[in-house]
């Protein structure tokens, strides 16, 4: 599948999604390098930890000279197993492209950090101080991404192919249409979710959120770039 998007403003130097892809891809790899003996250990070093996260503190300082605010952010970049960063992965090429095409690669990065790192406090929060719970994954920095493409292109049209006995036959589906339809999942998921495995659910929607959020915020200073040929 791939997204129809038109636009109006000079092509820019697409690189943020790149070094993020191979970001992911580099920690998932570091992860098979160390074997299986070590994953524990590197998802507690790397990985946020609800427990050790929301733990009493004098102050916010300590909490980052301690390392565990730093966690919110390079969780982003550890996946589970393949299925994991794979569905990460395509979905952030496919919205990620557009979106940082549009917004400058700068910003683009603060998206998905930023508000990645959001989504992972909200799911540490939603977590509690369970004991033995990490979490781990680009999910709610994707969610983000999602959220602030349905914001800057509400009209864009997915195309999907679809096999249809021995022919492939291409449909033009409105992108918001499936962007509902998959934050609805993710609202769903978030009281079901637990049959399903232990995925982090509120993350996606916290991300999506925050995604909407920030695209809203730089909304306007986009349209008077593009009103000056930018």
């Amino acid at each position: 599948m791939f997204l129809d998007v038109p636009t109006r403003h000079r092509r820019r130097l697409i690189w943020a999604t790149p070094l993020l892809l191979f970001a992911c891809m580099l920690g998932f790899g570091w992860l098979l390098y160390i074997g299986f003996s070590g994953h524990g250990q590197f998802l507690a070093k790397w990985g946020t930890l609800p427990e050790a996260l929301l733990a009493p503190r004098e102050s916010w300082l300590q909490g980052l000279l301690d390392g565990h605010l730093v966690t919110l952010f390079t969780a982003l970049f550890i996946h589970a197993d393949w299925l994991h960063l794979g569905g990460n992965l395509v979905f952030l090429l496919i919205f990620g492209l557009a979106s940082e095409r549009a917004i400058g690669a700068g910003r683009f990065l603060l998206l998905f950090l930023f508000c990645g790192a959001l989504a992972n406090l909200v799911a540490a929060v939603s977590l509690g101080d369970t004991p033995d719970r990490v979490i781990v994954g680009s999910s709610g920095a994707v969610s983000a991404v999602i959220g602030s493409y349905l914001v800057l292109f509400p009209r864009a049209r997915l195309a999907l192919v679809l096999p249809l006995g021995l022919y492939l036959e291409f449909v033009r589906i409105p992108a918001s249409l499936l962007i509902a339809i998959w934050a609805l999942l993710q609202v769903a998921f978030t009281y079901v979710g637990p049959a399903f495995g232990a995925v982090a659910w509120w993350a996606h929607l916290g991300g999506f959120l925050f995604g909407m959020v920030f695209a809203l915020l730089i909304k306007p200073g986009i349209r008077r770039r593009l009103r000056r040929g930018g």
